[in-house]
């Protein structure tokens, strides 16, 4: 299953001047599966797997010195491999494991600067709080669940991508259909690889709720690995509630009841460092960057992943559920899901949100994206314009701001005079690539 992440790989290893690479991401978004790939299509000589999790007497390489000459004749010696400078690819994985080997990748800048190294790793955040991170001599890029033009593409429906991640244009109703049943598919699926993997293999969506479970199970394991930093019980709790709370402001203490605020805080920084869930901050419309306007403690959240979401919200799936509209599903949380989950893949940002910012105001309008130095509207949302309350009074307090999206069910269409687009659901990637 190829990711367009593979692109980003590319233009890396080309590069004349290139820094070690650190592949961020969740567990199991599938970072060891594509940098084995991207080393076996792209390299001429051979990919050399340093897995700290797998080995960790391995460790001790890294822990006497950081000569990277004599890091990797040993790496050779317990590898049984020659390593070629310039030609083979170097893959440290598992590399929180190893605080010192992320160290060294500075070393290997500096030092050895031909050699091709990627590092990846889960839980990284927490092994960069013991250690300096060598910020300036690394590059990062960040890995999500696959996107819905991923999930097509990995199901051979070529020609469906080409059209969701082209400009947005009217399409006949029977292509229409095709892809909301595609989304409604996705949302059941979700993004997780081996999700998709098993969805392709049987076609059927209930095959992957297994799966999703033991994804769970998989990141809940892992908060033992988040001592001594937060209580699992608490971690477990507000994981659960924010998959129920999406779309909605997050307030530390409705989580759960049975921790403090300030433990409750703590878990959810934790998750968040983990990118099992996403905050969106509120922002003002006024001006750019986003972040400047960026509200600490207003915000609203995602879950990593819908199909994830679905599971840890428990929702019954029964036989009406691929033929209702998306957006009345669960109060139109999985379709604000979707979306945002769609925005910070093909951003690889954050993103935000608009809150009026008035004693007992409820406008709010979804997300707020940057375009070329200008900022855009996106509400997910179904019905008229008229309807769009918060989206048109956003729209007149900030003139500035040049259109907004409105994301449905319904067909393509554009009021200029109103400076909203209206745009079907599986657009969502391609607006932000914006």
């Amino acid at each position: 299953m190829e990711r367009f992440i593979t692109d980003n790989l590319i233009t890396w290893k080309n590069q004349s001047r290139r820094k070690p690479l650190i592949l961020r991401g969740a567990r199991q978004v599938g970072k060891s599966w594509i940098v084995t790939e991207f080393g076996k299509k792209h390299f001429t000589g051979r990919i050399h797997l340093v897995n700290f999790e797998k080995y960790p007497e391995w460790h001790g390489i890294f822990e006497k010195n950081l000569d990277v000459k004599r890091i990797i004749n040993e790496l050779e010696i317990v590898l049984n491999e020659r390593i070629v400078t310039g030609k083979d690819l170097l893959f440290f994985d598992e590399i929180q494991s190893c605080p010192k080997a992320i160290t060294s990748l500075r070393y290997f800048y500096e030092d050895l600067p031909d050699q091709h190294i990627i590092a990846a790793g889960s839980l990284l955040e927490f092994a960069f709080r013991d250690i300096s991170v060598p910020v300036g001599r690394v590059q990062f890029l960040n890995l999500y669940p696959m996107s819905f033009p991923e999930f097509l593409w990995a199901q051979g429906k070529n020609s469906l991508v080409d059209i969701v991640l082209a400009t947005p244009v009217s399409l006949s109703e029977t292509l229409h259909n095709t892809l909301l049943s595609e989304v409604r598919s996705y949302l059941l699926v979700g993004g997780m690889p081996e999700s998709v993997k098993k969805f392709i293999e049987t076609g059927r969506t209930r095959d992957c709720f297994g799966i999703q479970r033991d994804l769970i199970n998989t990141f809940r394991q892992d908060f033992s690995k988040y001592a001594p930093y937060s209580d699992k019980r608490c971690l477990n709790s507000v994981l659960n509630s924010v998959a129920k709370q999406v779309g909605k402001q997050i307030i530390y203490t409705h989580l759960t009841d049975q921790f403090t605020g300030p433990t409750i805080k703590k878990a959810f920084d934790l998750l968040e460092q983990a990118q099992i869930v996403h905050r969106i901050p509120s922002s003002s419309a006024s001006g750019l960057p986003l972040e400047a306007s960026a509200s600490s403690k207003k915000f609203k959240a995602l879950v990593l992943d819908v199909g994830i979401m679905q599971q840890l919200c428990g929702w019954p799936v029964d036989s009406e559920y691929l033929g209702s509209d998306i957006l009345s599903l669960h109060r139109g949380a999985l379709a604000e899901q979707f979306v945002g989950q769609q925005l910070i893949a093909a951003r690889d940002e954050g993103i935000h949100y608009w809150a009026r910012d008035a004693r007992s105001s409820t406008a709010e309008v979804d997300f707020l994206i940057s375009r070329k130095g200008r900022i855009y509207p996106v509400e997910v949302k179904s019905g008229a314009s008229g309807k769009l309350r918060s989206l048109h009074l956003l729209l007149k307090n900030f003139p500035d701001c040049p259109a907004a999206c409105v994301l449905s069910e319904g067909p393509f269409g554009v009021i200029r005079e109103q400076k909203i687009n209206f745009l079907p659901l599986y657009y969502a990637y391609q607006i932000g690539m914006f």
